[in-house]
């Protein structure tokens, strides 16, 4: 059926609905669009459609199950029964049957003994951008890479990502005191997401042969397959006393991935994303053709217990304790090349988390409360080589790598990239006390003091640091809170307070010292003095850090219709290290203003205003600084009425403006020809996000049984994304495959349902 058979088609059905809400036949009784709309026993039953194809459905169509086919059929139904003088409710629904999100669900309850539900669901997410490729294969284990003639001659690839899951809970109480909880959870996962992998030869990896060249370089666009499996499964049994609360329970998590590789096979030649062609590169494309490893199978178990006890009148303990024993132990899905001969990782981690707190009330105006609490993470990883097979040659005889002996050049016993793994472990301790007291005029003023200690552990010598200048053990933060909140006014509540912290560290820098080198022991402690270096790379996680928080919100009804409510908030972080490089500042601010007002007791109006901005500073080792800056407004504005008891009307605008700016400067002595040339060209472009949506929809009761829903959605987003399409120009693979996505995008849908009431 052509488009334009479709859109007749609807306008037909659309204009008789329109006949029946008007001139519809009235039941016995008037029926009311509010008592139709209740849960009940009802089936609904309708269709939608929606313009454009499957590019201009790309964001909009993600995840609602409305991308793909131009008409969709939309069907659900519910079954409510409930019995409120034995206390037996009874619930069957279904959502979305028509679409590749539904849902299903049945809920069985009998008030104050025990709950039993069954909840099926689906989801796919469709990727939004379009795929042109010559790769066969994609989604699967070994996809086969061969080279386009000319980009955009392909065939189009669509990735989707399919979940179905199926969750049984169920509880019971036992004489009062004890009720008990149990649930379980199955999801499967299938299809395939973008994926790939790069590789860019130089004289080092020529030297050990993976490459017959020192320029070429590849990146292709190679889809992740999906088969996986992920169980959850929990119980827990509680007791509640007079004085006593007490839960203790079990969680497991089991994550099982059916694909443990990705191998591609490199058919010809390559597209060099340097220019030219790779054909000849036998090393190169060997490099790409090797096995990927995929996430591996792994599990973790959990036992807890929870509470508090009622000491006093005015005072209470609570306290939690968990432990958790997490493994990945699934067998190396490829040859490891370890000379101890180990078939798999051997992970193994066990976290303990411990809290103890109390409430308390110790006058009538002050309430106290505080935290004591500690995190500990134990690595039992056993250590080992996991460098691969490498190769001497004369490039690599530097008295480090590799040495000289009778044979020939060989490698340096545990030295060429021979790397262990690491398995630190760390500990977290924290304690808190915060203080509440009433002021007159019904003023609550708040203050409080935090502090935390965290040890990220011994650094294992044998492991490598990412080439970073240095890390710490040990941090210290101390945070202070103060609030005044204004509470039980007849027409204005709100609050304001103040947050700031301080982390420093207290351990010296560590400085990473490659075990590979004689004498070498993985980190050495040095002075801040010692480690500067301008160009020095810390990870901010270690760096000293000054954080302020201001907000205020109030809610305020200046009449009985009218209720305005508004919130601010502004952050900052500054960041200090031996370097003048790396994260220096961040900051942010929002702002939000919401409204509501019954104009009639028919008819209600809401609206909303935001702003947010958010920038990081920071500098980059390369020799330029970046100031990058968020900022999104957003604007919604909202009505239903009611024009007659068998009539309901609802109408909904959305307006959102997010813009990503890259402001970029050149660092004083930065040499590079490469960074001058991008940032006198005006520097990376920025990244808008526009959307315009709006909604109607109307309900309207035939009869007493009976009501149809009409919906009509207007959509406009509008994104550059130019990291895949540039000015029109999509990004280019080097097997000639391109991704890209229609920058704005325009989607109209109209739907219509019938539903019937059972008595």
């Amino acid at each position: 059926m052509n488009t334009s058979r479709k859109y007749l088609v609807l306008g037909q059905t659309v204009a008789a609905l329109a006949v029946a809400a008007t001139f519809g036949p009235a039941g016995a009784q008037e029926a009311s669009i509010a008592q139709l709309t209740e849960p009940g026993k009802e089936v609904s039953i309708g269709a939608g459609i929606a313009s454009g194809n499957e590019k201009d459905r790309a964001r909009w169509g993600m995840y609602n199950g409305l991308r793909k086919d131009d008409l969709n059929g939309l069907f659900g139904f519910g079954y409510n029964s409930r019995d409120p003088a034995s206390g037996k409710w009874m619930s069957f629904e279904g959502r979305n049957l028509g679409l590749d999100n539904r849902e299903l669900g049945y809920s069985y309850r009998q008030l104050g003994d025990l709950k039993f539900t069954v909840d099926y669901d689906e989801l796919v997410r469709h990727d939004p951008r379009t795929i042109n490729t010559r790769l066969s294969g994609a989604g699967t284990t070994t996809p086969t890479v061969t080279l386009l003639a000319t980009p955009g001659t392909g065939q189009e690839l669509n990735l989707e990502q399919k979940r179905k899951g199926l969750t049984f809970a169920f509880e019971k109480m036992f004489g009062g005191n004890f009720q008990f909880e149990a649930s379980f959870k199955n999801e499967e996962k299938d299809g395939s997401r973008l994926y790939g992998k790069g590789f860019a030869c130089s004289q080092a990896w020529k030297d050990v042969g993976a490459c017959t060249g020192t320029t070429a370089s590849a990146v292709l666009m190679l889809p992740e397959p999906i088969n996986s499996t992920t169980r959850q499964a929990e119980a827990k049994l509680s007791y509640m006393g007079e004085k006593l609360r007490l839960t203790g329970g079990y969680y497991g998590s089991f994550y099982t991935n059916r694909n443990s590789t990705l191998t591609p096979t490199i058919s010809g030649g390559l597209g060099n994303q340097n220019g030219g062609l790779n054909a000849a590169d036998a090393g190169l494309s060997a490099v790409l053709a090797q096995s990927m490893v995929l996430n591996p199978d792994n599990q973790a178990h959990q036992l807890s217990v929870a509470g508090n006890y009622t000491l006093t009148s005015h005072t209470r303990l609570n306290f939690k304790y968990a432990y958790t024993h997490a493994t990945q132990d699934a067998a190396f899905p490829v040859a490891s090349g370890l000379a101890s001969g180990r078939s798999n990782l051997g992970g193994e981690i066990n976290t303990t988390k411990a809290q103890l707190g109390f409430s308390s009330h110790p006058m009538s105006k002050l309430h106290l409360h505080g935290d004591l609490a500690f995190d500990s993470r134990s690595n039992k990883t056993p250590l080992d080589l996991y460098n691969g097979t490498y190769v001497c040659s004369p490039g690599f005889i530097n008295g480090r790598n590799c040495v000289t002996a009778p044979g020939g050049a060989v490698p340096f016993p545990n030295r060429l990239g021979m790397y262990t793994n690491g398995n630190p472990s760390s500990k977290k301790y924290d304690a808190k006390l915060e203080a509440t007291y009433r002021l007159p005029q019904n003023y609550m003023l708040t203050g409080g003091v935090k502090y935390e200690h965290e040890d990220f552990g011994t650094w294992t010598p044998t492991d490598v640091a990412g080439g970073v200048s240095g890390l710490k053990q040990k941090l210290n933060e101390t945070s202070y809170r103060v609030e005044l909140r204004k509470v039980v006014s007849e027409t204005f509540t709100g609050a304001i307070s103040f947050n700031s912290s301080r982390r420093t560290g207290d351990s010296p820098w560590l400085q990473p010292v490659n075990f590979n080198v004689a004498g070498g022991t993985g980190v050495t402690a040095v002075s801040d003095a010692a480690i500067y270096s301008r160009t020095a790379i810390f990870p901010y996680i270690y760096m000293d850090r000054k954080r302020d928080k201001f907000r205020m919100n109030g809610n305020w009804e200046p009449m009985e219709r009218l209720s305005l409510q508004a919130f601010f908030d502004y952050n900052e972080d500054t960041y200090t290290a031996p370097t003048e490089h790396g994260l220096r500042k961040t900051k942010g601010n929002n702002f939000s203003l919401d409204a509501s007002y019954a104009i009639s007791d028919n008819w209600k109006a809401n609206a909303y205003l935001s702003r947010g901005k958010q920038t990081r500073d920071s500098g980059h080792s390369t020799g330029y600084d970046a100031i990058v800056t968020d900022t999104a407004d957003a604007f919604g504005f909202g009505i239903t009425g009611k024009p007659s008891t068998r009539f309901q009307v609802g109408a909904d605008l959305t307006w959102l403006d997010d813009n990503l700016k890259y402001k970029q400067t050149l660092d004083a002595s930065n040499t590079s020809a490469v960074n001058t040339a991008l940032i006198n060209g005006g520097g990376l472009p920025d990244v808008k996000y526009g959307l315009l949506r709006f909604k109607l929809y109307g309900a309207y009761a035939l009869q007493k049984s009976s009501y149809i829903r009409m919906d009509y959605i207007y959509n406009k987003s509008t994104f550059n994304e130019w990291t895949y399409n540039f000015n029109g120009t999509p990004y280019l693979y080097s097997d000639n495959t391109t991704i890209t996505a229609k920058e704005k995008q325009v989607v109209n849908f109209i739907g219509a349902s019938y539903v019937h009431r059972f008595e």
